[in-house]
């Protein structure tokens, strides 16, 4: 392929998961990716794994993004993490607000992204490339699709460099997103997230979380599939392709993959795209 590709993992929760994870991104790294992002938990709940698998995401000679979500965080909390990151040689990092553990009230001394990304650059200047969401379907707690273009137009001003969104399956919806945001006088680059289909179950799970759409032809195709996982993962490298190839014709700055720890389904995509 020719356009950019970043790729996302999660910071593993056991052993084996470490190992698998490893085992993953060694396959991947066949696609030349610009950078990996590591995810961070609720409330800052994985920090300690995201910053060990940047770590050695680096030192398995790929650039590296940690997530950094402020909900929850003092100034301070957040000066720490910059500090933290700054030494390990970190140069990009993914600002959000993110969410809090179950259990929480609001707190801490951010309110939106875009007042961390505001910090950010108070703090270190142009010393990271920073990254920030992007919602073509509408963030689950926007008010409205205009208040939810006015907070992507409020990162960027605040010194964001580009977005990634939030994986979708309808493509007019970011070709849309993308034109407003441009009507705006925002020129930043806006980088569609793509989520592989390997599982019916765990997709629908995270889409109703997050508000991601699945169309009703793809919803009830995949559950006319039952427990047939080789007929699901078929149709879904199908679906996600087919997708990937009309936002890479519409003209995308490049693709970033959800792999949810896992190589198959997204070199899979590579590889047809490629043909």
């Amino acid at each position: 392929m020719t356009l950019p590709i970043s790729l996302e993992f999660f910071p593993p929760k056991t052993p084996d998961g470490a190992e698998k994870l490893r085992a993953a991104r060694q396959r991947l790294y066949a696609v030349k990716p610009e950078f990996c992002s590591v995810t961070f938990g609720a409330g800052g709940s994985t920090q300690e794994g995201t910053l060990a698998a940047v770590a050695e995401i680096m030192a398995e000679g790929c650039a590296a993004a940690p997530h950094l979500s402020c909900i929850g965080q003092t100034r301070d909390s957040i000066r720490e993490r910059l500090s933290a990151y700054a030494a390990a040689g970190v140069k990009r990092i993914v600002a959000l607000r993110g969410d809090l553990p179950s259990g929480y009230g609001l707190g801490g001394e951010f309110r939106y992204a875009s007042d961390l990304v505001a910090f950010i650059r108070s703090e270190t200047g142009r010393q990271f490339t920073i990254e920030v969401a992007a919602y073509p379907e509408m963030h689950p707690q926007a008010k409205s699709p205009m208040s939810d273009i006015d907070a992507f137009v409020a990162k960027v001003e605040a010194g964001a460099d580009s977005g990634i969104t939030q994986y979708f399956f309808n493509a007019d919806a970011y070709f849309r997103y993308v034109d407003e945001v441009a009507r705006r006088g925002v020129k930043a680059p806006i980088v569609p997230g793509v989520m592989p289909i390997t599982s019916s179950s765990q997709l629908i799970r995270f889409s109703d979380n997050c508000g991601a759409e699945i169309p009703r032809w793809i919803r009830m195709r995949l559950q006319s599939f039952g427990d047939d996982n080789a007929s699901i993962r078929a149709f879904g490298l199908d679906v996600v392709t087919q997708l990937c190839e009309r936002l890479k014709a519409g003209g995308v700055p490049g693709f970033h993959f959800y792999t949810m720890n896992q190589s198959n389904a997204t070199l899979e995509i590579c590889r047809r795209l490629a043909a």
